[in-house]
């Protein structure tokens, strides 16, 4: 049986440094990498255990051309293919000379201890 109950699995609350939705689990915010709380049980104590995706890219634009506008969106789908969340997470302009580099990861959680 998991430590965690299966009751709070997946809650969530608002980062008190940037409002980001977090997990209610999370001992440091992944928007803004502030430690949230010290001194929880294991129980409660829950840290990335692996990354179960990690994507790098990098955009330039040709280098005679004109300027590119872009937009990073990040959805979740789930077992059936239906879209759960979908976001805009930035947007800009590149200049021939300029370039932009984005990543994208997901990090799972597991409890540290099973009974």
């Amino acid at each position: 049986m998991s430590v965690v109950n299966q009751r709070t699995v997946g809650k969530t609350r608002l980062c008190p440094h940037c409002r980001a939705t977090i997990l209610e689990s999370a001992n440091v915010c992944p928007a803004c990498k502030h430690h949230l709380r010290s001194g929880q049980s294991a129980a409660e104590n829950m840290h990335p255990s692996f990354k179960a995706l990690n994507v790098e890219g990098t955009v330039r634009p040709p280098a005679a051309g004109q300027a590119w506008e872009y937009s990073m969106v990040m959805s979740i789908r789930n077992e059936r293919g239906e879209e759960v969340s979908r976001q805009v997470v930035g947007v800009g302009a590149l200049l021939p000379t300029e370039s932009r580099t984005f990543t994208l990861s997901v990090e799972v959680f597991t409890p540290e201890h099973e009974w």
